[in-house]
């Protein structure tokens, strides 16, 4: 079969999206979700779209690829094609080309390709090797989530400053500038006014002083699919008080709302807090996973 690789453009891509949404499946692994490409949206739909890699056959689409960073790819295959032998050997061969346009440069690369197992045979047979653990966890929606009673408040953009505020201390725990205010409730203004944010939720949860203590973006994709949890964090001069578990539950009680039959998080392996985080919350772990790794040519 002859297969095409291709980038979209900007008003093709909910299409993408709608793509990876039908791609995402209780019993799979948990790959690129449409869901990253909102996150990712943060930069713009024009950056968004150019970040994406695309591979169809006769007008199907068989995997879709996230730049996400010059060094890596997020990828999904469509699971009916994940043990696709042409398909895997022309992912192989894009992948491990530095001039192939999808992993460009001569530095050390990443591939993250959960659950396409023969992809990650022929990497490794390359010289690829697997990097860091990741764990995924996954928490069934067939019932009621349960609440610890404490205010959780969905951010409208006349709000992002609240919830851009601990995201940055979660993630950064330093001062913030005037400029960084403004990019970073920039970034989120522009990912709220984007073509995924239909299908999101950005959470904050407040403590019993009515400050803001946790925040979570959830994305759906669609009823009876698995939602996504990215990103979930507490603020920094807020941790070891149970806020994670509690702003978790918040976020999967949301895509339950939405529809979601599940939701799935990943975290690295390394990450002790965040493990026991979702734990708490009823998730249930999977496997450990692995991503690829190719060094400096």
């Amino acid at each position: 079969m002859s297969i095409i690789v291709s980038t979209p453009k900007v008003d093709e891509l909910s299409s993408a999206a709608d793509v990876l949404k039908r791609w995402q499946l209780d019993e799979g692994a948990l790959q690129l979700h449409s869901g990253d490409l909102g996150w990712h949206s943060q930069n713009g739909a024009e950056a968004t779209a150019a970040a994406i890699r695309m591979w169809s056959c006769d007008g199907e689409v068989l995997a879709i690829g996230l730049l996400d960073g010059r060094g890596l790819v997020r990828l999904a295959v469509a699971p009916h094609r994940c043990e696709d032998a042409a398909l895997a050997r022309r992912l192989t061969a894009d992948l491990d080309d530095p001039a192939g346009g999808v992993l460009a440069g001569d530095g050390g690369v990443t591939v993250e390709a959960r659950g396409a197992e023969l992809l990650t045979q022929l990497l490794l047979e390359r010289g690829w090797e697997r990097d860091e653990p990741w764990t995924t966890f996954h928490r069934t929606l067939s019932d009621p989530v349960e609440e610890r009673g404490l205010r959780v408040e969905t951010i409208e953009p006349d709000r992002a400053e609240v919830w851009v505020a601990v995201h940055w201390s979660a993630f950064r725990g330093s001062v913030r500038t005037d400029a960084d205010r403004r990019r970073t409730v920039g970034r989120w203004l522009t990912m709220a006014g984007g073509p995924f944010y239909g299908d999101a939720r950005s959470l904050a949860l407040f403590d019993e002083n009515d400050d803001a203590v946790a925040v979570a973006a959830v994305w759906s994709a669609g009823p009876g699919r698995p939602g996504l949890l990215e990103p979930i964090g507490v603020h920094h001069g807020h941790r070891g008080r149970g806020y994670g578990t509690a702003v978790t539950l918040a976020a999967a009680a949301t895509l339950r709302d939405l529809g979601a039959s599940s939701a799935g998080v990943c975290v690295q392996s390394s990450n002790a807090g965040a493990m026991a985080t979702y734990a708490s919350a009823g998730f249930t772990p999977s496997a450990e996973v692995t991503d690829l790794r190719r060094g400096p040519q």
